[in-house]
């Protein structure tokens, strides 16, 4: 081996370089081997995103007869029921797993009536998306902050939210919802309770076939901030921590889900996704059915503002943040980037 001279500053010729021996591992194993291209980066992945683990959210307005473009959420909007089919036709063709719909509806009371109306937005809009896509899987959120006037998620009486009352007019809005053909019903409120009295409600009215996908780990979150404009559903006053969970929880939002099991829930949830992924990756290991992850608006918002600053390549950002996703343990993926990110999965 040739040698430069100490202080040359001459830089080193036929040096061999020496590689540590760790038994077991380097040199003889060499974790590089696998990422030399991407043939073999693809054919040793570990997850892999698929169009049918997403569910695109979609809002659904009786008062509007034109698309709305939700101005916090670039390229979401507010749909009239007249455009469900063709949305429909458009998520089927790109294989999305499901849609779920958020009404708008043109009367609001202090008892969210509107929710169980069967003329309502959503009861109309699954009849729509129904007769032009039979198979396309339609979930429903079963929940009264956009049909009351005051914007909360249930009766309110003396500034509080009243549980069990609101109980009965969940059961109400997610049987109507059944009968109008919805293949799920969420329920997103988070008062105690609520899936064994919607579990009831439906076996009774004739649906026991009809899943429950519960909002079970619903976390009183900052980042729902652009879904209150497009769902026309900010509370009127106060706030919703008192049902909603706290963000500093992880061990009782395992209790939460293991008392929505117990009461029947289908599927599960974790909501926000991004900031709960400890959540999501706990749940996976200790409950055994299928779990689900909302990547909520201001999540798919803030990718979208730093795109348009050109601070983030979007594309790779959202589908990174997907693949976090689900690498942490959902089955399926509710996302505002879904149409995106089948297009680009289509692309390669």
């Amino acid at each position: 081996m040739t040698a430069t001279t100490p202080g040359s500053g001459a830089a080193p010729t036929d040096v061999t370089p020496r590689a540590p021996h760790v038994a077991g591992g380097f040199p003889a194993r060499r974790m590089r081997r696998l990422r030399r291209s991407e043939s073999l980066r693809r054919l040793t992945r570990e997850t892999a995103l698929d169009p049918a683990d997403f569910i695109f959210p979609l809002f659904v307005s009786e008062v509007i007869t034109e698309p709305i473009p939700i101005s916090s959420m670039p390229g979401q909007y507010q749909w009239p029921v007249g455009a469900m089919a063709r949305q429909a036709e458009e998520l089927a063709r790109l294989g999305i797993g499901a849609t779920l719909l958020f009404g708008v509806p043109e009367r609001k009371d202090e008892i969210g009536s509107s929710a169980w109306d069967e003329r309502g937005p959503v009861q109309r809009a699954i009849r729509e998306m129904k007769a032009a896509v039979p198979e396309l899987v339609i979930v429903t959120d079963v929940c009264m902050c956009e049909y009351t006037s005051h914007g909360h998620c249930g009766l309110v009486r003396d500034g509080e939210v009243q549980n069990d009352e609101t109980l009965e007019l969940l059961a109400r809005e997610a049987l109507s919802h059944a009968e109008a053909g919805a293949d799920i019903v969420a329920p997103s409120d988070m008062m105690d309770g609520r899936v064994a009295a919607l579990r009831e409600a439906l076996d009774g009215g004739g649906f026991s076939g009809t899943p429950i996908m519960a909002y079970s780990a619903k976390f009183a979150s900052v980042f729902y901030g652009p879904f209150r404009e497009a769902a026309e559903s900010a509370p009127q006053f106060g706030d919703r921590r008192a049902y909603q969970m706290d963000p500093a929880n992880g061990r009782e939002a395992q209790r939460e889900i293991a008392l929505d099991i117990q009461e029947g829930a289908d599927i599960v949830m974790v909501k926000p996704a991004l900031p709960y992924l400890d959540v999501l990756a706990r749940a996976h290991d200790q409950f055994d059915l299928p779990i689900a992850a909302y990547n909520v608006s201001g999540e798919y918002a803030m990718l979208k503002a730093a795109a348009a600053n050109g601070w983030l390549d979007e594309r790779r950002a959202a589908l990174e943040a997907l693949t976090g996703i689900k690498r942490a343990g959902a089955d399926m993926i509710i996302t505002y980037h879904a149409i995106e990110a089948a297009r680009w999965l289509a692309e390669g």
